[in-house]
């Protein structure tokens, strides 16, 4: 089991090689960006945190601001070497709580190529709410799926704004 810990700017060089990493072997994100170092650092960000294995970064999510209630899990990722060992489905999981904690409704976008989180959003209990066409994912994408979190309660109800 991995800690999660909130990401320091220490952390941020090595979140890199591992996002470099994942886009090489997993084409995420579909797109490399132009400031890696700021992609993982948005604007509208509420946090972001990284999963520590053995004293090593391991992984990485942010949460970022929709609206006023709501919030999205952006920049999920895991070291190719350390996947299959849940630390996904924890960063996911620590998500949804800290959400909670809040008081925001958590969704999330992922694009269709996206086999591997798409089961795990759904295995965790994710609710699909839809799919948009999209333009730039090239021959890899074709659309986003959107998902919307469960209930941080655990009763596998997913979020709504009646709940808050």
């Amino acid at each position: 089991m991995a800690e999660i810990r909130e990401r320091t700017d220490a952390d941020l060089d090595v979140c890199v090689v591992l996002l470099k990493d994942v886009h090489e072997l997993a084409g995420y994100p579909i797109n490399w960006p132009k400031d890696p170092w700021r992609w993982l650092t948005p604007e509208d960000g509420l946090g972001s945190w990284v999963a520590v294995v053995d004293g090593q970064v391991a992984g990485h999510v942010a949460l970022t601001a929709q609206g006023a209630q709501g919030a999205s899990v952006e920049r999920l990722f895991v070291d190719p070497k350390a996947t299959g060992a849940g630390i996904g489905r924890q960063l996911l999981e620590y998500a949804v709580t800290t959400a909670g904690e809040l008081g925001r409704r958590l969704s999330l976008e992922v694009v269709d190529n996206r086999g591997p989180a798409v089961r795990l959003y759904r295995r965790a209990g994710w609710q699909e709410t839809g799919r948009t066409a999209i333009d730039w994912g090239g021959d890899q994408a074709s659309e986003v799926i959107h998902f919307d979190a469960p209930d941080p309660g655990g009763d596998g109800v997913r979020a709504s704004s009646d709940r808050l």
